[in-house]
């Protein structure tokens, strides 16, 4: 008896349907149990909300009564119709709206940071006060705030507390293209346009985060709101942090909130020269035209590739990371309360004006846990010379007084219990590499295209160099410190 075709490619049908279904099965459950492995291992705090569908919040947003009167109010201003204007808040959580990944957060995640940081620097990490984080209530709600030096800023503050909890990131457009835009959603970040106006795309954004706010999640904020271009820390934007505080209207919420200072610094930052440019250009200088940025990128490629192929490669010295002591959030409150007007009876204005100063104290928190390395340690103390040309026993003199200081006025320098010999030569190795400063004799000779680069590293510890400060900024050669008269 002959079997219909029909009969067979039905059957075979049947059977790839099967086959598929299984091997989905297999896959999700594989991803599932790498995941708690993976996790497992870290024994980080995951706050549960990250791990709700990307649907479920759109949804939750879609209804919620505040984006309805903003819808509202958009549609009534420019005349357009609600759906229209529907359309446009669907396309914003699209592009706010992560999708977390413990997968990709732990297993991939944090094998490329850790790989990527190994190539290119040796790593620090370091507490003020270790057990203030473990003394935290497990339903604290956790804000990192983060000074912004370098792109690299995500990667390693990631790799720095992968071991405590897995942060969320509001991350600028410059990150939203194939493949960075993926990874950043499936790592748990979310995108801002931070210089667009649009009353409706702030209102849907503000909603955003207070509801991951609500639920727990952990956030961390660069309140610069961009990379410093002259080495210092930039002033503080409150956009996000306002939106974060928000929440402490709701009862239950305030006492919960706080906020923790990070501070990183490099002996190399990736983007500085590329930083240097674009201040010049603020103070007048010609734009660099694309095809020059073109080649000076496929110089900086095709020179590292032949340090590696050729066996000279070498690490960019040190990155590190001090992590502060918590802030609580609920004594600030508290202190405007009792002082007349509570925060949220504010005008938009005052409110503004206090989580302003707030921020800035946090900034201040920041700039005293800026970690010295060795290359800033050694620019700073260039910086103190009337000359180009520093012998060898007075910069090292210098520096072994410049880091006294620092140490007396409590500053995180690394290593600072070595010979300064040791912090000079390590610093010297990448100056040397990358032709700032060249040896002369029984001293050394700053070169000229050097000087900017020097006062850019030196600005990053500046502040914490006590009788030393004047000396270090004097010789400042940078365009807006020229600018804003520092």
């Amino acid at each position: 008896m002959r079997v219909p075709v029909i009969d067979i490619l039905l059957a075979a049908a049947v059977i790839a349907v099967a086959i598929v279904l299984g091997a989905g099965w297999y896959w999700r459950r594989w991803v599932r149990r790498t995941a708690r492995r993976a996790h497992r291992r870290f024994g980080a705090r995951i706050d549960r909300f990250k791990l709700t569908g990307k649907r479920y919040i759109t949804e939750a947003l879609l209804n919620d009564p505040e984006v309805a009167i903003a819808v509202h109010a958009h549609a009534e201003a420019h005349g357009a119709s609600h759906r229209e204007v529907w359309a446009r808040v669907r396309t914003y959580l699209d592009e706010i709206v992560p999708a977390f990944s413990l997968l990709m957060y732990y297993k991939f995640g944090y094998a490329l940071s850790r790989a990527l940081l190994s190539v290119f620097y040796k790593v620090s990490v370091d507490y003020v006060r270790r057990e203030s984080i473990d003394e935290l209530p497990r339903e604290s709600i956790v804000i990192y705030l983060v000074n912004h030096r370098s792109n690299a800023d995500y990667v390693l503050a990631s790799y720095a507390l992968a071991g405590e909890v897995a942060i969320s990131y509001a991350v600028g457009e410059w990150a939203r293209v194939f493949p960075l835009e993926y990874l950043f959603k499936s790592f748990g970040s979310y995108f801002i346009r931070r210089r667009y106006r649009e009353p409706l795309y702030h209102r849907v954004l503000e909603r955003y985060v207070q509801l991951i706010t609500r639920n727990g999640v952990t956030q961390g904020i660069f309140p610069e709101g961009g990379l410093t271009r002259d080495g210092h820390l930039r002033p503080a934007k409150v956009g996000l942090l306002d939106y974060v505080l928000g929440v402490a209207r709701e009862p239950g919420f305030a006492e919960r909130l706080h906020v923790i200072p990070v501070a990183l610094n490099y002996d190399r930052v990736l983007e500085d020269r590329t930083l240097l440019r674009e201040l010049r250009i603020t103070d007048g200088a010609a734009r660099s035209g694309r095809f020059a940025q073109l080649a000076e990128v496929l110089h900086y490629a095709g020179w590292n590739a032949g340090r590696a192929l050729s066996r000279r490669w070498k690490r960019y010295g040190r990155a590190a990371v001090v992590i502060g002591e918590p802030i609580a959030v609920q004594p600030w409150l508290q202190e405007l309360a009792g002082g007349g007007v509570p925060l949220f009876e504010r005008p938009r204005a005052d409110r503004l004006g206090a989580v302003q100063a707030f921020c800035d104290r946090v900034m201040v928190r920041i700039g005293a846990i800026i970690p010295v390395t060795p290359v800033p340690l050694a620019c700073a103390a260039l910086q103190t010379f009337d000359a180009d040309f520093i012998a060898r026993d007075r910069l090292l003199q210098r520096m072994a007084e410049l880091r006294d200081v620092l140490v007396e006025r409590g500053a995180r320098v690394l290593s600072a219990d070595r010979r300064v010999e040791e912090a000079w030569d390590r610093a010297y190795r990448m100056l040397r590499m990358r032709r700032v400063v060249a040896r002369a004799g029984d001293g050394y000779l700053i070169l000229p295209r050097g000087r900017e680069l020097v006062s850019y590293y030196a600005n990053s510890i500046a502040h914490l160099c006590g009788e030393f400060e004047g000396a270090v900024k004097a010789r400042d050669q940078l365009p807006a410190d020229a600018l804003v008269g520092r």
